[in-house]
């Protein structure tokens, strides 16, 4: 029990200093964030930030983690997918990618304050490129898996796509998520097999 209550405890201490530092990574620069100024927004002392965190660079970088983990548990469920289906045909497959994106942009739109900083600017292109490598060899693989398109070609739809889909994410979370998780998930997947189409009939 009573390690039960220290669990309870550190976790909702790190859910307030990272509401704090979001909320500060909203206004300023991480460069002008002090740990200060998150300990008085998250009403704690010095010893217990440090307690959990290194510096506000080391609290970005456990932030981006948790995220990372979260999507590659999506990402994951493809798996599970196939396992269950079996191998599917082109339609089904491409059903299942659609149900794969819809479960990601769930997740975006359950913590779009977070996305919206981590995909900007603010989050930088290291992130961005984290995300892309998270990706990269499942998606690389699934283009080329009986498509007759090159690993060559693939990766240059890939780098395209996820690009776009950076672009694509910040512009539905800048309109406030007006169109559907549905319909980003199937949009996005209608462009990159319309991509792939293009390749195969070139």
């Amino acid at each position: 029990m009573k390690n039960q209550k220290i669990d309870r405890r550190v976790k909702y201490t790190r859910m307030v200093i990272k509401e704090a530092f979001i909320d500060l990574l909203e206004k300023k620069d991480i460069s002008e964030i002090t740990i200060k100024e998150i300990c008085e927004n998250a009403d704690i002392n010095r010893a217990t930030f440090y307690a959990h965190y290194n510096d506000q660079y080391d609290l970005l970088r456990k932030i981006e983690d948790e995220f990372l983990d979260n999507i590659k548990e999506y990402l994951d469920m493809l798996d599970n997918i196939r396992d269950y289906h079996g191998e599917p045909g082109r339609k089904s497959k491409q059903a299942d990618h659609v149900l794969l994106a819809e479960k990601i942009f769930e997740y975006i739109k359950e913590n779009a304050k977070l996305c919206k900083l981590l995909l900007s600017e603010r989050g930088g292109l290291h992130f961005q490129k984290k995300v892309m490598k998270l990706v990269y060899d499942p998606i690389i693989s699934e283009l080329t898996k009986n498509s007759g398109v090159t690993k060559d070609e693939a990766e240059y739809v890939y780098s395209f796509t996820i690009t776009g889909c950076v672009g694509f994410v910040q512009k539905w979370l800048d309109d406030d998520m007006k169109k559907s998780t549905h319909y980003m998930a199937e949009t996005v997947i209608k462009l990159t097999m319309g991509l792939i189409d293009l390749l195969k009939g070139k």
